[in-house]
C-alpha cells in the first residue's frame, strides 16, 4: 500500500488516505481535503470581500484536466485575472462570473500548464489564520494566475469582450 500520493495538479505529495478522486478537479483525494478546510476557512471568515471566491477560483485554475468542464476553467482564470491584475474583491469576481454565465458561449478547453505554480493549497493552511492567511491565499492566486501565461493573453480578451473593466 503506498504511503504517500502526488496530486496530479498541483503535484503536492501528501500522505496516502485512499481517499476518492474527487469527479470535477483533476486532484488527489487528499489535496481535495486540504482544499475542503481552506473552504472551511473561507466561507467561516465573515469578511464582505468574500475571499471564498479566490481560494475556489485558485482550487480549479490549478487543478484543472480532462475531468474539468471547460466553463470551470475559463471562469477560475477570468476570476484570478480580475484579482490579481484589477485588485477586484471576491465578491467583485462573483459578479462578474454572473455577468460572463449570461453569455451563453462555448468555452474553449484550456490546456493546464505544463509546471504548476509553487505554491499549494497547503501553503495557504500553514499560515496561521487570520491576516497571514488570508495573505497566503493572495499569493497562492497570484502564483498560479502567473503560471497560466500561455492563456493571459485569451483570458484577458474574454473579459474585455464581456465584463465593464475599470
Amino acid at each position: 500500500m503506498a504511503t504517500s500520493v502526488t496530486c496530479p495538479g498541483c503535484r503536492l505529495a501528501l500522505p496516502a488516505h485512499n481517499l476518492p478522486l474527487p469527479a470535477r478537479f483533476l486532484a488527489s483525494g487528499e489535496c481535495q481535503q486540504l482544499y475542503h478546510e481552506l473552504t472551511f476557512y473561507t466561507l467561516t471568515h465573515g469578511d464582505v470581500s468574500f475571499i471564498h471566491q479566490t481560494a475556489v477560483d485558485a482550487y480549479a485554475a490549478q487543478h484543472t484536466g480532462a475531468v474539468s468542464k471547460p466553463i470551470t476553467t475559463v471562469f477560475a482564470l477570468v476570476g484570478l485575472y480580475l484579482s490579481v491584475e484589477h485588485g477586484y474583491t471576491g465578491r467583485q469576481v462573483q459578479l462578474a462570473h454572473m455577468q460572463l454565465a449570461q453569455q451563453f458561449k462555448h468555452w474553449p478547453q484550456l490546456a493546464p500548464p505544463p509546471v504548476p505554480a509553487h505554491l499549494s493549497v497547503l501553503d495557504v493552511l500553514l499560515a496561521d489564520a487570520g491576516p497571514d492567511r488570508d495573505a497566503a491565499l493572495a499569493q497562492w492566486a497570484a502564483a498560479i494566475w502567473k503560471s497560466w501565461e500561455q492563456q493571459q493573453v485569451y483570458i484577458r480578451q474574454v473579459a474585455a469582450q464581456y465584463l465593464p473593466l475599470p
